[in-house]
């Protein structure tokens, strides 16, 4: 079904577009009336293959590109490409993100980098090309980050992760008082557990039975259960609207009630 939103002819880019958030972000963006372009790393081609099926059953143009978002070449390379097959760049989502679940003590300076490297300096990197571009078109743009619980609480076994989220939450801000500016807004979505493959992984490495973990985490949300995510691109489908054009700097909590700020 085509879409007839008032965003139709707009153009968002979703990093870690493949799977779980970014795959529901972007199909919720299309329905909306964006035309997407999905990103994610060569090995999750077939993916990503899928994805931009969906988007373009939906009505939608689109496009695939393969990219590391923590390497700057092929982010200013991702943006170009982007411009070059759906003519702008209107929102970008920086969803693309890594994960792993060791203390502190067994966490190496090389886990840390990895971790640090995909999330947060991505993160910069997409914001700054992203916003560069938008800068360029001069008509004000949409740029949203992926933050997380985690980067407000820290959480025991995610010290890596913890400092990423927490480090997105502050170059949001500060990327929002330097592109205000130029009429872009700069925010980010700070999901709790969300069923996705990442959460999936970590049910497989804790040893839980199937279901049992998610029956503890529903009981530490105020509506009783985790979020799907379908609710996380809820968010971001709001944040990439026209009308929330006085809404920059902030960090909101998706995650049914288990962090309050």
């Amino acid at each position: 079904m085509a879409s007839t939103s008032v965003s139709q002819g707009r153009v968002a880019l979703v990093t870690g577009a493949g799977q779980g958030i970014g795959r529901a972000i972007a199909l919720r963006l299309a329905s909306d009336g964006f035309d997407v372009a999905l990103n994610d790393l060569q090995a999750n081609e077939a993916n990503l293959v899928s994805a931009l099926a969906a988007v373009e059953a939906i009505g939608r143009k689109g496009c695939y590109i393969f990219a590391d978002v923590s390497q700057e070449t092929e982010v200013e390379e991702m943006i170009s490409k982007v411009v070059e097959e759906l003519g702008g760049l209107d929102v970008m989502v920086c969803n693309a993100g890594i994960s792993i679940m060791k203390s502190i003590f067994n966490t190496t300076a090389e886990d840390f980098d990895r971790i640090t490297s995909v999330n947060l300096r991505g993160t910069f990197l997409c914001y700054k090309h992203a916003g560069k571009q938008m800068v360029t078109q001069g008509k004000g743009g949409r740029i949203i980050g992926a933050c997380s619980g985690t980067g407000k609480k820290g959480q025991p076994l995610f010290s890596a992760y913890a400092a990423s989220k927490f480090g997105i939450r502050g170059l949001t801000q500060v990327a929002a008082l330097e592109f205000g500016p130029h009429g872009i807004s700069v925010n980010a979505f700070a999901p709790g557990p969300v069923k996705t493959p990442m959460y999936d992984h970590f049910e497989t490495i804790i040893g839980t039975p199937e279901g049992v973990l998610e029956q503890e985490l529903n009981k530490t949300a105020a509506l009783g259960r985790i979020a799907l995510p379908e609710d996380i691109a809820v968010v971001v489908s709001f944040l990439a609207s026209k009308e929330t054009s006085l809404i920059t700097g902030q960090t909101i909590n998706v995650d049914g009630g288990i962090v309050f700020d």
